[in-house]
């Protein structure tokens, strides 16, 4: 009987010994995977530092630097109501109808415009009134009427002075409106 325990014990010890090295084999490929994956974490918060650091050495960027640097954001839109306009006149009359919708750097001017829309409205109403059909009917014309709608809607949300009758305006300006575009504009 003493001879029956022996084979049986000397069967276990085997068993043993093939677990430890897989349960080692377990252990370094869990400090591998936690290893790999505290380097990639490390590696993104370095990049963020650096990042940080190129931020503060350079304060004084303008904001065309900074919108292209952080392309990412989706640019914020708002349409005005339509305006319908008798031209000037050239011989007979015209009218035109217009639906522009503004570009704006952050969603939030949406809400200041809209505080300010009846002084907007007045402002595109007198600037569309001056104008005469033949200076319309070129994209040329169109894109110098956008720039003076953009002007003058920069102008009362930063409240300053803009002559809305000038043809060039400052175009390099920056303010909370970047460009004027038109989903509609008839002339009649």
């Amino acid at each position: 009987m003493a001879e029956a325990k022996k084979p049986d014990a000397a069967a276990e010890e085997p068993k043993k010994k093939s677990k430890l090295p897989l349960i080692l084999v377990i252990a370094v490929v869990v400090l591998a995977l936690a290893g790999g994956g505290a380097f990639f974490l490390l590696k993104k918060k370095s990049a963020d530092a650096e990042d940080e650091e190129a931020a503060e050495e350079a304060p004084a960027k303008t904001a065309k630097a900074k919108k292209k640097k952080a392309p990412e954001a989706p640019p914020a839109f708002t349409k005005l109501d339509p305006f319908v306009v008798k031209l000037q006149s050239e011989g007979q009359e015209a009218y035109v109808q217009a639906v522009p919708e503004l570009k704006i750097i952050e969603a939030p001017v949406a809400e200041q415009i809209k505080q300010y829309m009846p002084e907007i409205r007045h402002k595109v109403l007198l600037l569309l009134a001056a104008k005469k059909a033949s200076e319309l009917s070129t994209p040329e014309g169109m894109q110098v009427l956008a720039n003076q709608i953009r002007e003058a809607i920069n102008a009362t949300l930063d409240n300053r002075k803009v002559d809305p009758a000038r043809e060039k305006q400052d175009t390099d300006r920056e303010g909370p409106v970047t460009a004027v575009f038109f989903s509609s504009l008839i002339v009649q």
